[in-house]
């Protein structure tokens, strides 16, 4: 009986299928699934951990699925140490406590974790396998560059933060300690180390670490606490690498805008230090208690032409401070009244009560009105609508979650 022609096309798509199944089959991956019961472990015990929070439903996510897979099987090829480099999944219907944990807004969201700490910079990166790839031997390279002369320490460039230590060798627990903070602040400060009779000028009371601050003429600071106790250094090296106003730019905006926090934000030309200076700091002098509140930025106002546009400004105005609340932009009145004793808190805490919005629809609250002053018919105005909500995460790359978000 001859058998018809069909048979054999049918029966090579069944092996083609079976082949695709196969290939992305995910039992092939070593992806640790996580739930609340390991989680802790898993990242604790993982040098570098990369992280895919994910939905089921959701579309981006399941494109994401078999290159995540094959992402870990390149890189288990040279990382097979579980120690060293963990892949993971959480299923974020499953496990919303989890979720909620990491403050994940959009699906698919790739974490990185070091040693258990999860790391501001998430994968951004094209959403490919060479790529993740690549980001993971980025964070495989050792944090701490080896001092081989103290000559080297002349030429820094003093436009970067330094953490530098000066340890009697590499086995102790001390530079073991060190070793753990810079790999986890490797992307806000340069670590370097000095070991042995190399470093002993500069260990006449025992293994020391020193902070060289941003400019030339910048006094090194030392850290006085014990350099076993990880708590105490890391807080002390994040105070020291982290500043308070940070550089808004293009590749970091999408990343500051997912902290949640509105923007206070300076314009300033990029040879204009000195202003750049003085509002820094007014911020540490005035603001300090509203850290976590609101972000402090300064940018470029050559590059950030288009805010300025949005609030009638250009960069011959600057420097320029503003508020972007992500639905509305608001002007400090004048950049000479940040002198002024409690001026640029005042513009703050008119943003969190809302004074600053009330004001733009419905002009002057009532109180602001000068004794025996008739009260004005209220004129309705339309406050600059926000211009960095535009650096947000794109709806073509990402689910977004609650996209919406309270005035303020």
């Amino acid at each position: 009986m001859k058998l018809p022609a069909v048979l054999p096309s049918l029966e090579f798509n069944y092996i083609t299928i079976l082949l695709v199944t196969w290939f992305y089959n995910p039992s092939r991956s070593e992806i640790t699934s996580l739930d609340s019961g390991n989680i802790d472990e898993t990242l604790n015990n993982a040098d570098v951990a990369l992280v895919n929070f994910y939905a089921d439903w959701c579309r981006f996510s399941q494109m994401l699925h078999p290159i995540f897979e094959e992402s870990s099987n390149v890189v288990r090829e040279e990382f097979p140490d579980l120690k060293q480099v963990v892949f993971a999944r959480v299923d974020c219907d499953q496990h919303s406590d989890i979720a909620l944990r990491y403050r994940i807004s959009k699906y698919p969201t790739l974490k990185l974790f070091r040693n258990g700490m999860m790391m501001k910079r998430e994968y951004r990166g094209q959403r490919s396998v060479s790529a993740i790839a690549d980001f993971i031997r980025q964070q495989k390279v050792d944090p701490v560059k080896e001092i081989h002369d103290l000559e080297e320490l002349k030429t820094l460039d003093r436009s970067k933060r330094h953490i530098i230590g000066f340890f009697e060798g590499k086995d102790s627990e001390n530079y073991r300690t060190f070793e753990k903070v810079a790999n986890i602040l490797r992307d806000d400060g340069v670590f370097l180390a000095a070991h042995g009779s190399l470093s002993k000028p500069e260990r006449f009371s025992g293994d020391n670490v020193i902070y060289k601050p941003p400019g030339e003429n910048s006094p090194d600071m030392v850290y006085l606490g014990s350099l076993s106790h990880f708590d105490l250094i890391y807080a002390w090296a994040q105070d020291k690498c982290v500043p308070m106003v940070r550089e808004i730019t293009f590749e970091n905006g999408e990343e500051l805008t997912e902290e949640g926090l509105p923007f206070l934000i300076m314009f300033h030309l990029k040879e204009d230090t000195e202003s750049l200076e003085k509002f820094q700091h007014e911020v540490a002098r005035q603001l300090i208690g509203e850290k976590g509140t609101i972000n402090f930025l300064h940018a470029d106002c050559e590059k950030f032409r288009h805010p300025l546009l949005h609030i009638q400004k250009t960069p011959a105005d600057c420097p320029v401070i503003a508020i972007d609340s992500f639905r509305h932009m608001y002007v400090f009145p004048d950049f000479s009244d940040l002198n002024v004793p409690g001026k640029l808190k005042q513009f703050v805490q008119d943003l969190h009560s809302g004074k600053l919005h009330r004001e733009f629809h419905h002009g002057p609250d009532p109180t602001d009105v000068t004794p025996g002053q008739d009260n004005q018919e209220e004129v309705a105005s339309n406050p600059p609508e926000s211009s960095f909500q535009k650096l947000a995460p794109s709806e073509t790359r990402y689910t977004i979650l609650n996209r919406d978000r309270d005035e303020l």
